[in-house]
């Protein structure tokens, strides 16, 4: 079980740059499974590629994409101060018709982990990678 989510999620998300022919491309490469629990390990393995490290929409793999990845850390910022945890985790689990990645170049994270795991587990790391990416936020 934990090797074909690895696998699904790997085939969905992991990026990497391969710079030639002055035209960044993007390329799938396997990632580390990772824990439910820790927010920061899942955006590390996950997001980072696109949205960077520290979250600022300067990933690697972002100068490749089609639609530049969001900078997190103003997610507060441009919602009136307040942290749109709501639209945060729609956006990871693909819930709802959100449209804050555009043309949904970002992976639905939610319909990868469903695959083979609980519902609760799921959750779980739908509610802490969205309190990880609040810590993200521009002071």
């Amino acid at each position: 079980m934990k090797t074909r989510i690895t696998v699904m999620i790997a085939l969905l998300s992991s990026c990497a740059i391969l710079v030639g022919q002055n035209t960044p491309q993007i390329k799938t490469v396997p990632i580390k499974e990772t824990s439910p629990a820790s927010g920061k390990q899942m955006f590390a393995e996950y997001c980072a590629s696109c949205h960077g490290k520290e979250g600022k929409g300067d990933g690697p793999a972002a100068a490749a994409l089609k639609t530049p990845p969001s900078n997190l850390t103003t997610l507060s910022a441009r919602n009136k101060g307040s942290f749109p945890g709501l639209r945060v985790s729609q956006a990871i689990e693909g819930d709802g018709a959100t449209i804050a990645h555009g043309s949904r170049e970002m992976p639905v994270w939610g319909q990868v982990f469903y695959t083979n795991e609980t519902k609760s587990t799921v959750k779980l790391r739908v509610v802490n990678l969205t309190e990880y990416v609040k810590t993200l936020q521009a002071k």
